[in-house]
């Protein structure tokens, strides 16, 4: 009996010593063993602590797309490291974020699990009812020269457009910014109640060549746990002054800029002679219809439900995937019929043109209602492809 005491004794004393105290990433199975084992000697509220630093480095601590890309680089990024090192490596993220979140703070992001689903459980913060996203923009930072920034605040809403009431969720919350269809930049935050702040757009961070028009498109989702909410909003405008112009490159004054003329005799410099095999850079091929034809054709397609060529015309991240695009409850699908009144040209390019359309559209419902719109489009190899949208007042 002593002796099976004293095996039992060294059992437990074995597995309790292989127990991990830092992260081991070497695989996904070997990343959740070392982080459980971490977790296990961590009082309740510390674990409820270890799990929202994990959470804030995997959503804004690393450069991935997708859950598993994610994961793998939140294992890189805290190999080795131990629960207070990853705390800290948390605390800098976030205060970099701007998220109000601190790991010496009380919990408060609800139950997070890096490896866990996204399904409801009977008490889930993020289990946020709401029917839509709505976006409030305020521009910001005038001295006297125009605007420096726009704030962009996103709104969970009811069905009457009301803001839903909420406290304690992590619902995750990311903006893109697009000009002319071109991606801009996208930021990362966490909305924990409706309060939330927002996003801050400093003009200055904006590069000035690739703004179009003076006029930028930004798209907002909210991650709740039954669903992702998504709302763009087209056609804001930007203060040009504001905007980030790359400085001139700057010559050496030191320099001496040899007279051609002034050639040495005893150590001449063979003439400069062109490859006669050299090449130019073929140029662009330029699209041989009219923009407003695009737009025509577009229109038509939606009016006959033909949503996947209609889709093919475009090129504007601001839709989305043609899943987005075709929804039939907030997506062009939900269209009947459109009636086009006028299309006209209003400015064209070699890469780019601006087409104004007048139009009725008819819903599903039988409602109609007269849009007038303007569409931005720009040369894909040849052909003309709808990159913005804008609906008119």
């Amino acid at each position: 009996m002593k002796k099976f005491s004293l095996l039992l004794m060294f059992s437990l004393l074995l597995f309790t010593s292989c127990k991990k105290d830092s992260v081991d990433a070497t695989t996904t199975q070997t990343l959740q063993s070392s982080i459980n084992d971490m977790a296990s000697s961590l009082t309740t509220i510390k674990q409820i602590k270890f799990n929202e630093a994990l959470y804030i480095l995997k959503t804004f601590g690393v450069e991935a797309e997708g859950d598993v890309n994610e994961l793998k680089a939140l294992g890189q990024l805290i190999n080795g490291k131990k629960v207070p090192e990853i705390l800290a490596m948390a605390d800098e993220v976030a205060q970099k974020n701007g998220i109000e979140w601190a790991s010496t703070a009380p919990p408060s992001l609800g139950e997070m699990n890096i490896f866990g689903d996204e399904k409801a459980k009977e008490s889930d913060p993020n289990d946020v009812r709401a029917s839509s996203l709505s976006i409030l923009t305020r521009l910001g930072g005038d001295e006297g020269n125009g605007p420096t920034s726009i704030q962009i605040v996103p709104r969970l809403v009811d069905n009457a457009g009301n803001p839903i009431a909420f406290t304690g969720a992590a619902l995750e919350t990311t903006l893109e910014v697009f000009s002319n269809g071109v991606k801009l930049s996208t930021a990362k935050n966490l909305m924990q109640d409706n309060n939330f702040k927002g996003f801050s757009v400093k003009f200055s961070s904006l590069l000035a060549s690739k703004i179009f028009d003076n006029k930028i498109d930004v798209t907002v989702s909210v991650k709740t746990t039954a669903k992702t909410f998504k709302m763009s909003k087209i056609g804001l405008d930007v203060n040009p002054s504001a905007l980030k112009v790359p400085e001139a490159p700057k010559t050496d004054s030191t320099m001496v800029i040899q007279d051609p003329a002034a050639i040495d005799p005893n150590n001449p410099v063979p003439p400069t002679t062109t490859d006669p095999t050299a090449t130019t850079p073929a140029q662009p091929k330029q699209p041989t219809a009219d923009p407003k034809a695009t737009v025509n054709k577009f229109l038509s397609n939606v009016s006959s439900q033909n949503l996947k060529a209609a889709f093919d015309a475009s090129s504007n991240p601001s839709w989305g995937s043609y899943e987005s695009f075709s929804n039939p409850t907030s997506g062009f699908g939900a269209i009947k019929n459109v009636s086009v009144k006028n299309v006209t040209t209003n400015a064209s390019t070699a890469n780019s043109s601006s087409v104004s359309a007048t139009y009725d559209v008819t819903d599903k419902n039988g409602r109609t209602t007269s849009l007038k719109a303007t569409f931005g489009l720009k040369n894909v190899n040849g052909e003309w492809k709808i990159s913005s949208y804008k609906i008119n007042p």
